[in-house]
């Protein structure tokens, strides 16, 4: 090889690389977005607790997900307590359907609470909560502040 070859080669290394910096953000699958909705039960559309203190939360996502884990702490027992007890915590049984949200307290297909028989503790209004949701490697949280019911 002649030395002009061989900086060729050197200077289609460097702008390729050069060209996977720049773009390098196109590798990398987007973040996990979460929102939240509160509503009134209507009818039989949101079942849950009628005596509940607070609306239904719906919690909504920027693109489908497969969760394989998901928790709700109160966020001042985060604040104060590394190792807080979730007052509702659901794992992933073997593989749960992809969604793009769910109701607190209801069941998500292909998930099961992670201590058996457990169900969502109450959520009382004003209070502010973190939920923490695991899909795969991804990992994202958002607070919420419920709302009270109204009549």
């Amino acid at each position: 090889m002649t030395k002009k070859n061989i900086w060729l080669i050197v200077l289609v290394l460097l702008l390729g690389t050069f060209s996977l910096y720049l773009n390098k953000d196109r590798f990398v699958s987007p973040s996990i977005q979460i929102g939240d909705r509160s509503l009134q039960p209507r009818g039989g559309m949101l079942r849950g607790p009628q005596d509940s203190a607070v609306n239904a939360v719906i919690f909504l996502f920027n693109r489908e997900v497969t969760l394989t884990s998901v928790k709700v702490f109160p966020a001042e027992a985060l604040a104060t307590n590394k190792n807080a007890v979730p007052i509702w915590e659901l794992v992933s049984d073997t593989h749960s359907a992809p969604i793009k949200d769910f109701i607190y307290g209801m069941g998500i297909p292909g998930m099961k609470p992670a201590v058996k028989g457990a169900v969502a503790g109450p959520l009382e209004p004003g209070v502010k909560y973190r939920l923490l949701i695991q899909a795969g490697s991804h990992k994202a949280e958002h607070d919420f502040i419920p709302v009270p019911r109204t009549s």
